[in-house]
């Protein structure tokens, strides 16, 4: 197994870099540095500035608007854009629904949904977790009654990521209560302005809202919104998540993250010293990066064995990248902590910024870290705990 990148890799990664250089808007990536979130419009703005290029989808087929690149490609542009950092809209539709539609949708569907999904018309989000199904997943109630030429579905969903700015709903729901969980799931593309749909935002402990629940009141879905076959939707649901949890690993992003831990604790000075000379945060910093770099081989062995997989399922090996990145990310928010101490906490007045002794970073930045480093906890729930996933390590790589 070859894990270095040839020559022409190398020179794609440069192409890379330069069209990010040529293309992101100076205020996107100022505001992604510092750990702000992006507007509706910016997203959509990038997402159609990639789609001009023809990289807004590069790991789909061809036929559909993709690329044609080799894994090895595919990971070096992720990374890539982790690094800058730069963002579109999220991937519920470009890595999640888009390929269970072009795999397992009807002709019509893919003439719809894609090439909507890859000029960023329509924003996705995605109806899984419930109250009460969240790891255990297949245990939904969210149920979906066939009458002639349209489903009734009735139910809820919670934690739907950023429901209050979505076009379009992907949901699993439940079409046959007699059988076995697993086999009475289907899979449902439900339009967000469908009467019936209420969205309740959850507020976050930083005042935001980034989750919702929710709510289904006899909402009519056309029949022909039904991906695949009706209760084959916990298949569909797999190869999905396998997507989802192959691109979790964010080693460009963890990358970015401890370049502006380095950078800010260049200019926070600890008496006389700047923090970055000090030795029990230098030696912080270099035990995150050594694992940094395990995690990076890990993901390369993946990328490497990814063009002999023949099976539309992901390497059981993704199981270890999704634990071991959620772990890097929270040590990263937690060095940010480091750097800030005091002055990160969320709502301090222009007035304190002027008094600290601090780096000077500014109240926005600095009113960012705490509530980002809140909200990464997260990262060890979402996209399979870190429980559910050992289990996958234990029986597919370990074969107890």
């Amino acid at each position: 197994m070859d894990i270095a990148f040839t020559k022409e890799e190398r020179a794609f990664r440069e192409e890379v870099r330069q069209f990010l250089r040529d293309s992101v808007p100076h205020e996107v990536r100022r505001k992604l540095i510092e750990g702000h979130d992006l507007s509706r419009d910016e997203m959509v703005a990038w997402t159609r500035i990639l789609h001009k290029k023809g990289w807004a989808v590069p790991d789909w087929p061809r036929e559909y608007g993709g690329t044609g690149w080799t894994p090895a490609q595919l990971y070096i542009f992720g990374e890539e854009l982790q690094m800058y950092p730069v963002k579109g809209l999220p991937e519920f539709g470009t890595t999640l629904v888009g390929p269970v539609i072009y795999t397992f949708g009807t002709e019509a569907q893919k003439k719809h949904y894609l090439p909507r999904i890859a000029n960023g018309d329509d924003w996705w989000c995605q109806g899984f977790s419930e109250p009460g199904a969240g790891s255990d997943l297949a245990s939904l109630k969210t149920r979906a009654v066939r009458y002639g030429d349209h489903y009734i579905v009735n139910g809820q969903k919670i934690w739907t990521t950023l429901a209050q700015y979505a076009d379009w709903i992907f949901c699993l729901v439940r079409t046959n209560p007699d059988v076995k969980k697993q086999l009475g799931i289907s899979f449902l593309l439900i339009n967000m302005k469908s009467p019936g749909i209420t969205v309740r935002p959850i507020q976050l402990i930083d005042g935001s809202y980034e989750v919702n629940e929710v709510f289904f009141d006899n909402v009519r879905v056309p029949a022909e919104n039904l991906v695949g076959v009706e209760n084959k939707g916990w298949d569909y649901a797999k190869f999905l998540l396998g997507n989802e949890r192959f691109n979790i690993a964010t080693i460009g992003s963890s990358k970015e993250r401890v370049r502006r831990v380095k950078t800010l604790a260049a200019l926070c000075r600890v008496g006389d010293d700047r923090l970055i000379d000090q030795i029990a945060f230098r030696e912080k910093v270099a035990a995150l990066e050594v694992r940094l770099k395990a995690l990076e081989m890990t993901q390369l062995r993946v990328v490497a064995n990814a063009s002999k997989r023949q099976s539309v399922t992901q390497d059981p090996a993704s199981a270890i990248l999704k634990i071991k990145a959620s772990e890097i990310q929270q040590t990263t928010a937690q060095l940010l902590m480091d750097v800030v101490g005091p002055y990160a906490q969320p709502y301090q007045s222009d007035e304190d910024i002027k008094t600290h002794n601090g780096p000077p970073i500014g109240p926005d930045w600095a009113a960012a870290i705490a509530p980002a480093y809140f909200n990464v906890r997260k990262v060890s729930i979402y996209g399979g705990s870190d429980e559910i996933q050992k289990n996958i390590i234990a029986k597919a790589i370990l074969g107890l």
